[in-house]
């Protein structure tokens, strides 16, 4: 390697980066090296080129490390970087490349730091998408089934039950003996719906069990004071005997 080769190198190198260039030695250099695009302040990025040429040099490659000073980078894409600067140092063999190799390895960081942006954007969408879906899921709620539907029925009648059960007895408690034993009888009289079946139950006797003369009334020409009068009367009026 011609000594007078690689101190012009140098002297050209310092001139572009004069901030960014140390030399270590006369045979080795290190360049702080950024994407050549303006990346988010918050995640930056900044590599460390170390470059040792070898006596043969510039026909052969030099050996090149890299380094981060600032941020992260993946060993997966550390070797890739490594892999594509020994490409291009191999197209430019013969000749000084050590311009050409940083100016390369800009490009790639840059192209790295949006590859990451890109990775990064599309897991906030999936982590939102999985997010949306979780919160329908949790508004909409359990799919009705005939099963479920049933499960539903049976315990809420059986709760329905259990409270008017606890009202009534509520009820009973503010009552006095008198009206609680009239409550009682009142509520184990037969209801409308039943007094209703079984007199379209008797619809189907047999006739024979009318007898001759007996009139037919129709209750709904009676209002309810007139009915109750009725049924005073025939409580009053009415005497059974063991006489007969």
């Amino acid at each position: 390697m011609s000594a007078e080769i690689l101190t012009e190198e140098f002297e050209v190198l310092e001139s572009i980066y004069p901030t960014e260039l140390s030399i270590v030695s006369d045979r080795e250099i290190q360049i702080d090296v950024e994407p050549d695009e303006a990346i988010d302040g918050d995640h930056p990025f900044k590599l460390q080129l170390s470059v040792h040429y070898p006596d043969a040099y510039p026909d052969c490659l030099p050996h090149l490390t890299l380094v981060a000073i600032e941020g992260e980078l993946e060993d997966t894409e550390h070797e890739t970087l490594l892999e594509s600067l020994t490409e291009v140092g191999e197209e430019n063999v013969g000749m000084a490349m050590t311009f050409t190799l940083v100016s390369h390895l800009r490009e790639q960081m840059a192209s790295l730091v949006r590859k990451r942006a890109d990775q990064l954007m599309a897991e906030e969408t999936e982590k939102e998408r999985l997010a949306i879906e979780a919160e329908e899921a949790r508004t909409r709620g359990t799919p009705v089934t005939v099963e479920s539907f049933k499960g539903w029925k049976i315990k809420f009648d059986r709760e329905m039950a259990q409270r008017k059960a606890k009202d009534e007895e509520e009820k009973l408690r503010a009552l006095s003996p008198r009206d609680r034993e009239e409550w009682k009888r009142a509520t184990t009289r037969p209801t409308g719906r039943q007094l209703f079946e079984r007199n379209k139950n008797l619809e189907h006797d047999d006739d024979s069990f009318v007898e001759e003369g007996t009139v037919s009334v129709d209750i709904s020409q009676y209002d309810r004071s007139q009915l109750r009068a009725h049924e005073d009367d025939d409580d009053d009026g009415v005497h059974f005997s063991d006489s007969d």
